[in-house]
């Protein structure tokens, strides 16, 4: 059953059905094959699986993220960045890093931060002689950590399908996030003194004050929803909710960047968005359904038993089959189909369920900016104006370094669990 469900929504995939049709359809066909599951239960499966309190933060997040947007709050946060970092050599590569540090705080999506924040870093850098090809291959790379520093929709998402902790799951992707764009910097640094681009700019500690108190407020959204989910004041949830009213504030009365009229629009591409990811929840619990009927996931996890020699190589055949599925596969179903069957090996291996899911995410990130469905890499081609095969082209350095950090972070597990635990959240 397993094994045709996943034949058949890979075939519908292929052929060009959208993946929550496609994986809703491949199940309803093996249901009516193979069992005599009545088919008007699904209905019933399907909205269960949604009257769930932690998934109303995605469409919460979606929300900020888009407010931030429109609020136009990227170039303010871009100056910030420039003015901390730009002084350093390569100064507009560090400043892209810290730029999409600083918004990945504020939007939690990768697409968002390609969209605003991104066009802005490819013209600054090409400006100060970058290669148009480095610059947005780095900027395509450095968006991801908008899916892996908190508000991460994608964790947030990962957390409510293994039913753990999501305000300790955000927090342990905080750290994670910092090393990948350390790691940015640090190849950044010595690309840019090797090729000689972008000399140093003296650094200006007025220009620093007077840019960060023009992004200050909008930097406060990530301090507000982490200080609040760790102290214990709000679930991540009602911190979803406290950060849609914060940014609205900002948007409508403090900057006025926001028209009134303008606030349907920004709620209809939220629905628009949120539906999408929603309904493939929907459908994949029905796959769900299918996989646990069969004990897929403890066939899975004697195979990995079998194969590897305790977590550490377990954990890396994770990475490795994960890698592969993400390239292939959009990363939100991907998460919803194989984090149930993969968690239960993880655990069975002495994997730390924190660490496994952030890893997940971090390896299902790399789907974003490889063909042939990154949604990220068609967004920089489109920003940009390049092909996407030039785009391709310009990013597999910063490729090469992310998928190196990331395989770093899953041989350290203590940079993802170490910090929930030392506040007490784990």
């Amino acid at each position: 059953m397993s094994l045709s469900l996943l034949v058949v929504f890979l075939v519908l995939a292929v052929v060009g059905v959208p993946l929550a049709v496609a994986l809703g359809l491949a199940s309803v066909l093996v249901l009516a094959l193979f069992t005599s599951m009545p088919l008007d239960l699904l209905s019933q499966t399907m909205f269960s699986s949604m009257n769930s309190f932690l998934l109303v933060a995605v469409p919460l997040f979606i929300l900020v993220g888009a407010v931030m947007e429109k609020g136009r709050v990227a170039e303010r946060i871009f100056d910030f960045a420039e003015a901390l970092v730009g002084w350093l050599p390569g100064g507009l590569g560090h400043v892209n890093v810290a730029s999409s540090v600083i918004f990945s705080g504020v939007s939690g999506s990768s697409v968002a931060d390609i969209a605003s924040v991104g066009a802005i870093e490819i013209k600054a850098m090409e400006r100060h002689g970058f290669p148009k090809g480095y610059a947005v291959g780095m900027t395509l790379c450095t968006a991801t950590l908008s899916s892996i520093i908190p508000p991460s929709i994608l964790v947030v998402i990962a957390g409510s399908i293994a039913n753990v902790s999501i305000g300790a799951l955000l927090v342990a992707g905080l750290v994670p996030g910092l090393f990948i764009a350390l790691a940015f910097m640090v190849f950044n640094h010595f690309y840019s003194v090797h090729y000689g681009y972008n000399p140093p700019s003296p650094f200006v500690l007025r220009r620093v004050l007077v840019t960060g108190l023009g992004a200050i407020l909008p930097m406060l959204t990530p301090v507000i929803l982490m200080a609040g989910i760790a102290s214990g004041l709000f679930t991540p949830t009602e911190a979803a909710a406290v950060a849609v009213v914060y940014v609205l504030v900002l948007g409508l009365l403090v900057y006025r960047t926001i028209p009134l009229s303008e606030v349907p629009e920004i709620l209809i591409s939220t629905a628009r968005i949120s539906g999408t990811i929603l309904f493939i929840a929907a459908t994949s619990q029905v796959a769900a359904w299918i996989f646990t009927y069969e004990d897929l996931p403890s066939k899975v996890a004697v195979l990995l038993d079998a194969i590897s020699y305790g977590p550490v190589s377990g954990l890396l055949i994770i990475f490795a089959f994960l890698l592969l599925i993400g390239i292939f596969m959009e990363a939100i179903p991907a998460m919803f189909i194989m984090i149930p069957v993969l968690m239960p090996s993880a655990l069975s291996l002495g994997i730390d369920p924190m660490h496994f899911l952030i890893v997940t995410v971090m390896t299902l990130t790399l789907g974003l900016v490889t063909p042939p469905v990154g949604v990220c890499l068609f967004a920089a081609a489109q920003v940009s104006g390049m092909r996407v095969e030039d785009v391709i082209r310009g990013s597999l350095a910063p490729m090469s370094v992310l998928t190196i950090a990331i395989f770093l972070l899953v041989l350290f597990p203590i940079l993802t669990v170490g910090p929930i635990r030392w506040l007490g959240l784990y």
